[in-house]
């Protein structure tokens, strides 16, 4: 993926500094300049550079290799390349050793220039890269991976932070798309269970006979087709943390199950006579009201409080509309070097519509988003136009006349209508109907829908 990498030009010379400017906006790149080290120092604490030239002599106290040092400080993974009009070796050992990547010699040459920095972004793109997939390939989540400067959200990054390496129970609240997994992941890699399992389970994507063995494992003969004896996820994630998705979904039996576990630690595999013991954090997560599900009778008021030991409530992203130019600036970075398209970033026009939309399935909805229009896009920038659709859509709905039909029926003919726009996508019609596929899988079964 091609990326504006930003560059600093740090120089007393006016006519240096904003030569080579010059040549480096030529190239493509963003460029900002700055008289002197405290300057520089100034522009790095706002913005995250590339890379930085900095002069070795300037006036004002603060010389090249210092600047250098205090901009590694606060950007620890800028590269810094050294110029000076009085080449030693002593003073080119002196830069390397303080962290320099570069030491080039004054007069500089556009085209040196230009190789260089050619040189030293394509290896940081190789990183990036490596790095994106990592953490797709591990998916272990900590507080820094999670992009936000909304207020809400950075007291609940504090309070997970704080419960980390406690053993106590979490319950995390948001409608479907906010992150609960996320948040989940962070919690469980930022403590001391986190070289443990993580284990997820969705208890919304299987039948109650399924999702308890699921949960706790069978032995040999238990049901038709049990084969052998299996572990269930509790027995896998002992020691680590067990994330149950839409907790709200279990049905009463496998409610009451659940809750002698999170009371006693132990439980029965599925046919079997000997206790397992387990040591499991146990971390649940709902889009449901639960509060109102157990008024209702629909869920054990036990279990709740069992459950809701600590409670963290996800604001959706339309009461956080401040994240959304960041988060979409990091799905074209991340989703672009996944598909192997050239896209550079995302225009001011479209950011703002992206602003503009009220987002009901949240970050999924806008990973998704962003995914379409990289793959359509034919430009090296997502401009507004990629986004058209998106707001034929929005307007469509609120002007949408309701037929007298019952809610079940009109909801089956939502889904049936999403998903033959999606032709049979699961994936994609849960994205845009603003659920969970595994929310979607159940409603296919509840109303008997062939996909």
């Amino acid at each position: 993926m091609k990326k504006v990498w930003p560059i600093l030009v740090v120089d007393d010379e006016e006519v240096m500094c904003e030569s080579m400017a010059a040549w480096l906006r030529e190239d493509g790149y963003r460029v900002d300049t700055a008289p002197n080290g405290q300057k520089g120092l100034e522009l790095a604490k706002s913005t995250d550079y590339a890379i930085c030239f900095i002069d070795l002599k300037m006036p004002g106290g603060m010389d090249g290799i210092e600047t250098m040092m205090e901009i590694h400080r606060i950007r620890s993974e800028a590269s810094v390349i050294i110029i000076t009009a009085y080449a030693t070796v002593d003073t080119a050992i002196q830069a390397m050793k303080e962290g320099a990547q570069e030491y080039i010699v004054k007069p500089c040459h556009p085209q040196e220039i230009s190789m260089l920095v050619s040189r030293i972004l394509k290896l940081k793109k190789l990183q990036s890269e490596n790095a994106i997939l990592r953490k797709k390939i591990s998916r272990q989540y900590r507080h820094r991976d999670i992009i936000t400067k909304n207020p809400r959200m950075e007291e609940i990054l504090t309070l997970t932070r704080d419960i980390a390496s406690l053993r106590s129970t979490v319950l995390i609240c948001g409608e479907s798309g906010t992150g609960k997994e996320l948040i989940a992941r962070a919690i469980h890699y930022s403590g001391e269970r986190a070289e443990k399992r993580f284990v997820s389970v969705s208890c919304a994507a299987l039948t109650e006979t399924l999702l308890e063995s699921e949960l706790f494992g069978h032995e040999k003969g238990a049901f038709t087709g049990a084969e052998g004896q299996t572990k269930g996820k509790f027995e896998l994630a002992d020691g680590g943390t067990i994330f149950l998705d839409e907790i709200g979904d279990i049905s009463q039996k496998l409610q009451a199950d659940l809750l002698r576990v999170l009371q006693e630690r132990r439980f029965y595999r599925v046919g079997g006579t000997e206790e397992v013991s387990v040591d499991v954090r146990v971390i649940a997560a709902t889009h449901k009201k639960l509060a109102e599900e157990v008024r209702l009778g629909h869920f054990r008021d036990d279990l709740y409080y069992r459950l809701n030991v600590i409670e963290i409530r996800i604001p959706p992203l339309r009461d956080r509309r401040e994240d959304i130019p960041l988060l979409a600036e990091h799905f074209v970075e991340h989703i672009a070097s996944e598909l192997g398209k050239d896209i550079a970033g995302i225009s001011a026009d479209a950011l703002k519509a992206l602003i503009d939309y009220d987002w009901p399935g949240n970050v999924r909805e806008l990973q998704n988003v962003i995914e379409r229009a990289i793959v359509t896009s034919h430009n090296g920038t997502l401009v507004e136009s990629d986004f058209a659709w998106l707001h034929q859509r929005g307007s469509s709905a609120q002007n949408w006349e309701v037929p007298d039909v019952s809610l079940a029926d009109l909801e089956r003919r939502a889904i049936i209508a999403v998903l033959e726009r999606k032709g049979g996508n699961v994936k994609d019609a849960a994205a845009s109907l603003g659920i969970d596929r595994s929310t979607l899988y159940d409603k296919l079964k509840r109303y008997e829908i062939a996909h």
